[in-house]
């Protein structure tokens, strides 16, 4: 559901350039078993960045066509010539759990400051992001901490990127015995590792680790197969 791919925010901002990509990946996670597309777009200018993706879910469970829709949009500004810039973010989207059965995923904001370190040689690097995070009619004030990183390896022939949250975010779930556990903070991590046969054509795969994340109580694991195409 969240790819924040923002690899691309890390190289690209240092360099000058813009680039956006189209992902789609296979995923076999228990009771998963469905398609998901990734589009991503960077840019940057004289004041910071752009950034935003839209992840989409298709035949989930009962549903035909799509099953779920989820975005994210990126702002950066930059703080001088300093490592440093503000973040502003907004998180929204919704889904089917079946035909006719709709869900919302809760809108959020999030503000903050990134940190951001690359290589000379731009082989290499991470992000760390300190976000306070707004969640509509759940939490005025919870937090959001993100890590980012990617490196580059056999002559950029490989890639392995991706990213890990941690934020504050009530959640109840109810056990077999018809009881109900709560919880108050959620994992979720995403690394990718990518063969690039050009710039344009990758092939890879994805691990979705997380705890507590949607419906899922405790530690999961799903793993997926991709391909991209970048721009």
């Amino acid at each position: 559901m969240k790819r924040n791919n923002l690899i691309l925010l890390l190289v690209f901002a240092v360099t000058g350039t813009f680039a956006q990509n189209v992902q789609l990946h296979y995923d076999f996670g228990k009771d998963r078993q469905y398609p998901t597309t990734t589009v991503e777009m960077f840019r940057p200018d004289k004041w910071g960045s752009t950034f935003f993706f839209v992840d989409m879910d298709y035949n989930a469970n009962d549903v035909k066509g799509v099953s779920m829709a989820y975005w994210e949009i990126a702002r950066a500004i930059n703080l001088g010539k300093t490592p440093l810039a503000f973040h502003a973010e907004y998180n929204g989207g919704f889904g089917q759990s079946m035909p006719g059965g709709a869900y919302q995923i809760n809108d959020a904001w999030l503000g903050g400051v990134d940190y951001v370190w690359n290589k000379s040689d731009f082989s290499r690097g991470f992000t760390f992001q300190v976000l306070y995070k707004y969640i509509r009619d759940k939490h005025d004030a919870a937090f959001q901490l993100t890590g980012v990183w990617y490196m580059h390896f056999l002559n950029k022939k490989m890639t392995f990127s991706g990213f890990a949250d941690f934020w504050r975010e009530d959640n109840q779930f109810k056990n077999d015995d018809e009881s109900e556990d709560k919880t108050k903070f959620i994992i979720l991590s995403e690394p990718q590792l990518w063969y690039n046969f050009t710039e344009n054509i990758s092939l890879g795969t994805e691990l979705e680790l997380s705890n507590n994340f949607g419906l899922n109580k405790g530690f999961a694991v799903n793993p997926t197969l991709a391909a991209k195409w970048t721009f």
